[in-house]
């Protein structure tokens, strides 16, 4: 009976989240696009990530920002929930352009939205695709551009930490930026893969020291990668999914 008699008040919830969602979304966009200055564009969408989820009482906790470093940096996070990207937009410093799949690009508002803020765009099906944005990426962390990564490429429903691609490891090293990684939790929860209303939840964001990068570009990539999976396991109450959904 309490199962029966909470479900219309989640309905409810999710339908107040989702047009408090689109209403800050339709207010910030134009003013988007009509702001100069990148950083100027990425403190607006920062307030705005922040307005809606104190509009729908879901506290963002941001732990550790000391830890971020001053200037250029490399972030990677775990992806769990459509959620994530609009947590971190609120989360980090407005230093940061975001890498992202290519497929949103197919939605032309979003597209703008994080066109504006200076997001990249990544293919992750053509082979051709993907080695010219690698190759792309790390121009742009040579030249000292801040970026955002969720290294999974992507999630599902399954809890856990999927296979980290290298790409985001391999433009630290080859930029001599450090990488820091961020565990993101309560995402999942509040709105998890294949449902389209959000729930009410809490969530918190750990910024966890930076990890240094060392001289042989390719080789400390990969130790890059696995040191940063390794902080990032350390924080996340979730299973290791490169090894079995049991590790």
């Amino acid at each position: 009976m309490r199962a029966i008699l909470t479900l219309p008040l989640r309905v409810a919830f999710g339908c107040y989240a989702v047009v408090a969602g689109l209403t800050v979304t339709a207010l910030v966009l134009p003013i988007l696009v009509v702001t100069p200055g990148l950083r100027r564009r990425r403190a607006l969408a920062r307030v705005g990530a922040r307005l809606i989820f104190g509009l729908i009482g879901a506290r963002l906790r941001v732990e550790g920002e000391e830890h971020m470093p001053r200037g250029q940096a490399i972030v990677v996070a775990n992806h769990a929930s459509y959620l994530d990207g609009i947590i971190l937009q609120g989360a980090l410093p407005p230093d940061f352009g975001f890498v992202i799949k290519r497929e949103v690009t197919r939605v032309p508002l979003v597209h703008l939205l994080l066109r504006r803020i200076g997001s990249q765009f990544v293919d992750r099906f053509s082979a051709q695709g993907k080695l010219r944005d690698a190759r792309r990426l790390v121009r742009i962390a040579a030249n000292g551009e801040a970026l955002a990564f969720f290294p999974e490429g992507t999630f599902g429903p399954q809890p856990g930490l999927r296979p980290f691609k290298l790409g985001a490891f391999a433009a630290a090293s080859r930029a001599g930026l450090p990488v820091v990684p961020v565990i993101i939790s309560g995402a999942r929860q509040m709105l998890p893969a294949g449902s389209l209303l959000p729930r009410p939840g809490r969530l918190h964001v750990r910024v966890t020291p930076p990890i240094q990068p060392g001289a042989m570009a390719e080789l400390d990539a990969r130790a890059l990668l696995a040191a940063a999976r390794r902080r990032i396991l350390v924080h996340l109450d979730e299973p290791d999914l490169e090894r079995g959904p049991d590790a």
